[in-house]
């Protein structure tokens, strides 16, 4: 039923991003340095440098406005890409490549809906103690330097805002196409992930399937979410790029400003050559893995039937 795939895809969102979120914390500190004040030079690095300056739990900023909208976003993720699947099936028979992928492509497009906001947000909130750690060593040089004055002021210290502020300040701002910063490039990146996710997904879990009309063990379908997952990942990771320097309204020192989807691949490749498009990869894959691979255990036990089935037993 759709409210049992839909309360399916919030478990497993929730589950799956508070196992990896600090990895996609250092995905996003990563993909936004340029080639001006480097701060990190692997996810290990980064990781250690945000426990020291910022706490642990400095590795766990913007993790509220992701878990209160990953629920939606990865119900409306998994509930479309059944609906989509249901759909262009004729007849139950099995579905070609091509159906698998629209399918996908159907997911992709219905979840931005809520994935751009909640990006947008997230990412504002992850970046700030990067840009804060670049603005104290560059005053601490600054000071240090031969040509600096006896009495150079202290550097500033960080303000943190919320998620409420970030979005109240762009909604008076720029209206609600404020929080849609990024609305193309995030297109750009999650219907291409779907169309290679899904259909990866849904043949390798089959693999491990003995009768077509019995589920696969848990551990094939989470076997099968981390490898398709990961691969979906990697192969969109330049998209990925792109849609996070896009969405970013702070800037570090001496950092590029992007008009675009065009201008900013054109700065990337001109400034910071093709591998830049690779940044975060491999964190991204370390996410994206255990994500989905939660995801679809969790989806496919099943377990929103046995608490909606456990609920008439309960009033009795």
């Amino acid at each position: 039923s759709l409210p049992a795939k839909l309360i399916n895809g919030g478990i497993a969102g929730l589950i799956g991003v508070t196992c990896v979120f600090p990895i996609d914390l250092a995905k996003t500190r990563l993909q936004n340095q340029q080639n001006g004040q480097r701060m990190y030079t692997s996810m290990s690095d980064c990781l250690i440098k945000t426990i020291r300056s910022e706490g642990y739990f400095g590795m766990y900023r913007g993790a509220a406005v992701n878990l209160t909208l990953v629920t939606p976003e990865k119900a409306i993720k998994l509930a479309a890409n059944d609906f989509f699947r249901h759909h262009l099936s004729k007849d139950g028979k099995k579905l070609t490549l091509l159906r698998e992928m629209l399918a996908g492509c159907g997911a992709g497009t219905c979840q931005v809906i809520v994935t751009t906001p909640m990006e947008m947000l997230k990412i504002q909130l992850q970046d700030a103690g990067r840009i804060a750690a670049q603005k104290k060593l560059m005053a601490a040089q600054a000071q240090l330097s031969p040509s600096s004055a006896a009495g150079a002021a202290e550097p500033a210290v960080e303000t943190r805002t919320t998620a409420t502020q970030i979005t109240r300040e762009l909604l008076r701002s720029k209206g609600i196409a404020g929080l849609y910063k990024g609305l193309g490039a995030t297109l750009l990146r999650d219907v291409p992930f779907s169309i290679v996710y899904f259909p990866l997904f849904a043949n390798l879990n089959k693999l491990g399937q003995k009768d077509p009309n019995v589920k696969a063990p848990f551990y094939v379908s989470f076997l099968s979410g981390c490898v398709a997952g990961s691969t979906a990942a990697v192969a969109v990771n330049p998209c990925d790029v792109i849609k996070t320097r896009l969405q970013s309204l702070q800037r570090g020192v001496n950092e590029d400003t992007y008009s675009g989807i065009l201008d900013c691949t054109k700065k990337i490749w001109q400034k910071e050559g093709p591998m830049a498009f690779l940044k975060g990869a491999y964190c991204r894959a370390l996410v994206i893995a255990p994500l989905f691979g939660i995801a679809q255990v969790v989806y496919f036990i099943g377990i929103a039937e046995f608490l909606l089935d456990m609920l008439p037993k309960h009033r009795d």
